[in-house]
């Protein structure tokens, strides 16, 4: 057998790519594959079944979720700065 990946490998590797969330970088390294490569396989099977429809909206809402997420973990930060720093400022 070959170096080369199996057909089900890099089906695989497309899935956990486009529903994981994760950067390709993260995909790519986690597989042990190079991200140049990982992108090829994306790009020749994006438009296939290899991802349900299902599976790439929940990817996408977990997307928007882990924004969502991020923005409020920013804002609740800022909030504790200010209180800090309104405490510090009582006579």
């Amino acid at each position: 057998m070959g170096t080369g990946r199996t057909e089900e490998f890099r089906k695989d590797a497309v899935r956990i790519a486009l529903t994981s969330g994760l950067s390709r970088q993260q995909v790519a390294d986690d597989l042990g594959v190079g991200k140049s490569t990982l992108n090829k396989w994306v790009t020749a099977h994006r438009d296939t079944d290899v991802v349900l429809s299902e599976d790439r909206e929940l990817a996408r809402e977990n997307e928007r979720l882990r924004h969502e997420n991020r923005i409020l973990k920013e804002e609740r930060d800022i909030l504790k700065k200010a209180t800090q720093f309104f405490a510090s400022q009582k006579p």
